[in-house]
């Protein structure tokens, strides 16, 4: 595969000067990463992490400070440069022109973008999108989630090669945010779009990215794919109801030093996961009976509050999953 964007040391540093002192924030710090051609990049990391100055600096909106952008392996000379012309953007708090209809919004943007038969793929993205009966009403009369949808139509109208999301389902219903995803993936599917995705929505990273980047404090701090930052978490617990053997599971979990507590009438055990089958077996050899039991595999929100919490050394065992 190709690279369809790469950045190296990547930086943006803020100027402020209040009762003559003179100040510098540094929104994003000498990060580099590439997204391949096809590839889904989730960009991840607390408010002020550097997410959407990054996604600014790659449009051009902000110039970087130091650093190199580079699309399609040409180095990336701001708005004027005709890389813009294969990508395109959204957001779930951007605003596009209100008092236009969805019609007229798509058909300035397709000038823009010199799209052929562009009428024909304004019909095909408003069935895709269920707005079909709402493209001669301007955007004033519609919803925030119908407004998001309107955007994410935008983003395809030129048959992008990188779409660069800024968390574009932020205001949608959960259907159509699945709805979206599904979209998503099968433009990837159909034409080999490349993605690079932000979004609070940790289900939803998990759903459809290939790979992704936490950053905190303007710096990157973990890069794997969701399946290999979860296992780098190595939290893992099971939760039962002890009907039988509740001292015998206590005097094995002390011996082979496993971390069992009870709340609420549950026993709750942090535990690795490939040894998982070997503790059932020998706890079931000592008599001890259990029903209900569930497996409590990390997530990557715990991962996402960890980094939010700044505890970024330790792949935190911090806090035990809820017992409700």
């Amino acid at each position: 595969m190709s690279k369809i964007l790469e950045v190296k040391k990547l930086t943006k540093i803020f100027n402020s000067q209040k009762r003559n002192i003179k100040k510098q924030f540094r929104a994003v710090d000498s990060i580099s990463f590439s997204v391949q051609e096809g590839e889904i990049l989730g960009l991840l990391g607390p408010n002020g992490a550097g997410k959407t100055t990054t996604i600014q600096m790659l449009l051009g909106a902000l110039t970087p400070t130091s650093g190199e952008i580079y699309y399609f392996g040409k180095p990336f000379s701001g708005t004027e440069d005709p890389a813009l012309n294969k990508i395109n953007f959204a957001s779930g708090y951007a605003n596009i022109p209100s008092r236009l209809t969805i019609k007229e919004n798509l058909t300035v943007f397709a000038h823009f973008y010199q799209v052929a038969n562009y009428q024909d793929k304004i019909k095909r993205l408003a069935t895709e999108f269920e707005v079909q009966d709402l493209l001669n009403k301007p955007l004033t009369q519609l919803s925030s989630g119908q407004k998001t949808r309107v955007m994410l139509m935008k983003t395809m109208i030129n048959y992008p090669h990188l779409l660069l999301l800024d968390e574009p389902t932020a205001s949608l219903d959960p259907d159509i945010s699945q709805k979206v995803r599904q979209f998503l993936l099968s433009q990837r599917e159909k034409y080999n779009v490349s993605l690079l995705f932000t979004s609070h929505n940790m289900n939803e990273i998990q759903e459809i990215c290939d790979r992704v980047i936490f950053l905190n404090q303007g710096k990157i701090v973990a890069e794997d794919t969701p399946m290999g930052i979860l296992k780098k978490m190595k939290r893992t617990y099971i939760r039962m109801v002890i009907i039988r053997g509740e001292s015998d599971l206590i005097g094995y979990s002390r011996d082979n030093h496993f971390d069992l507590s009870f709340k609420k009438g549950k026993a709750l055990v942090k535990i690795d996961e490939e040894v998982i089958p070997k503790f059932l077996y020998e706890i079931s050899g000592l008599g001890v009976r259990y029903s209900d039991i569930e497996i409590l595999r990390p997530q990557l929100e715990d991962f996402f509050l960890q980094v939010a919490k700044e505890n970024i050394t330790e792949c935190g065992d911090k806090n035990e999953p809820n017992q409700n």
